[in-house]
């Protein structure tokens, strides 16, 4: 292909493999069209074919529009995707050169965006805040690759059959690791309108919390059916939300749970320090909103007054833009770690050492969470008749003994939470909260001899072979 045919792409074109089954969407600065892969993808002579999905490819619209930004983006794009893999983006295939054909294969994702929920909005609490879970564990392992998305949006997230949200479109993205081109050769803020963090409008583009931030929008929207801040089209528009604080979500939805309220609202601080320190966090409240500790954001019935926001505005007018860290290193400033304790069957020389490791771990991740974990082991999930033992629901002081334990680190309550999970195989269940909640680090006691001390000893290192972050031992050789 030459460099003008990219103009007049037509159904049943062949070129570098592949072949233009049926065009599925024009946008404003890319075509999407259905094709087919014509190679055989043998891993080696003696493998059968690798099974390709089905594929579209991303063709940007060149002589549709006078934007440099749209040619610069899909070079960014091209950079990013390569980079990417797991289940919350779609798989790469494939790129052209600008020289001949310029193009981005990838999987295509069955199903809706997010948009098409957006007409119905507001949604019911629970899929609000299913939506709103499963979008925090996507952009957690976006960020974890080193990627800002940037452009969080309906339009820019769908869900695969399985349920996972999957990101799209990272022309407006920042990769720790490559060459930032838009930020080299543009100044106006990037990002769009409604969703579009504070830092974004004025320039900052490696803060990782301003995906929280358009994430917090469309939680918004999701819950009352009214955006924050408008749809505003002008950088002075943009530049509202650096001082004017929203309408509290409950004043639109009186039935939104002063929890959801106190989580949204943080999301949309304009300070990115004030808000959840990363994606896995906002995930685990959004799952655990009973450990979520309430502030003032939770009963605001009103937007901040004159005096407040007139001050605001000065401050802004005389700021700039803060020096923030990279993805990476904001990451690594808020990990979240399980202490997993056995306290019913456990010693009391064990539950020591497990204390002093985690508040020596604590004290060189003075920006972590932590979890308080114990497993009631059960034959059977749910709730049963031994729960209650002479008057007295284990559950609960299963509860108590864990706060009880925790007691001497003092930790602020938006820093610790505590859980105890009913499950037949504890290792399992410890490694399953671990994956479903992004956590970074596992402390778990391991004991000697004995049955029970055996069996204690084989739940830490299934833990070891299984989890998929990193797990400290702490072993006690007690009598």
């Amino acid at each position: 292909m030459n460099a003008r045919s990219h103009q007049s792409l037509q159904t049943g074109m062949e070129f570098d493999g592949y072949r233009l089954e049926e065009k599925l969407h024009t946008g404003g600065m890319a075509a999407l069209w259905r094709v087919t892969d014509l190679r055989d993808r043998h891993l080696n002579k003696d493998e059968p074919a690798r099974r390709v999905p089905p594929l579209i490819m991303k063709v940007p619209l060149l002589f549709s529009t006078d934007d440099p930004t749209a040619i610069v983006a899909f070079e960014v794009e091209q950079m990013i995707m390569p980079k990417l893999k797991g289940l919350h983006v779609p798989q790469y295939f494939g790129s052209g050169d600008f020289d001949a054909q310029p193009y981005i294969v990838m999987e295509q994702i069955a199903g809706e965006s997010l948009r098409s929920r957006f007409a119905q909005a507001p949604l019911p609490v629970d899929e609000v805040v299913t939506v709103g879970i499963k979008v925090a564990q996507a952009l957690q392992d976006l960020h974890r690759q080193h990627v800002i998305h940037l452009d969080i949006k309906p339009s820019n997230i769908m869900f695969r059959d399985s349920g996972e949200a999957v990101l799209i479109d990272f022309g407006l993205s920042r990769h720790d690791r490559l060459p930032d081109l838009l930020d080299e050769e543009f100044r106006l803020p990037m990002g769009t309108g409604p969703y579009i963090s504070p830092e974004q409008v004025m320039g900052v583009r490696n803060e990782p919390r301003s995906d929280l931030f358009s994430l917090g929008v469309l939680l918004y929207h999701l819950a009352t059916g009214e955006r924050p801040f408008g749809h505003p089209t002008s950088v002075s528009g943009l530049k509202k939300r650096l001082y004017r604080d929203p309408i509290p979500p409950r004043s639109h939805k009186a039935d939104v749970p002063r929890w959801l309220q106190e989580i949204i609202l943080r999301c949309l601080e304009v300070d990115p320090a004030a808000r959840f320190d990363t994606a896995a966090e906002l995930a685990f409240v959004l799952q655990h909103p009973e450990q979520l500790t309430l502030t003032t954001r939770a009963d605001k019935s009103a937007q901040d007054g004159y005096l407040s926001v007139l001050k605001r505005r000065f401050r802004v007018a005389g700021s700039e833009p803060a020096l923030q860290h990279s993805v990476s290193e904001q990451l690594s400033k808020a990990p979240i770690i399980v202490a997993a304790l056995d306290l019913t069957h456990g010693s009391q020389s064990l539950a020591e050492s497990l204390l002093h490791i985690t508040r020596r771990m604590l004290q060189t991740e003075p920006g972590a969470r932590l979890a308080c974990l114990t497993i009631r082991k059960t034959s059977r999930i749910g709730m049963d008749e031994s729960l209650i033992q002479q008057g007295e629901n284990i559950h609960v002081k299963q509860l108590v003994d864990l706060k009880h334990w925790a007691r001497p680190l003092n930790l602020s309550p938006d820093k610790i939470t505590f859980h105890v999970l009913e499950a037949s195989d504890p290792a399992s269940a410890i490694v399953d909260y671990a994956r479903n909640n992004g956590v970074d680090h596992i402390i778990i006691g391991s004991r000697g001899s004995s049955a029970i001390r055996r069996y204690l000893g084989s739940v830490s290192a299934q833990v070891v072979a299984e989890a998929e972050c990193t797990v400290t031992v702490v072993k006690f050789q007690g009598k």
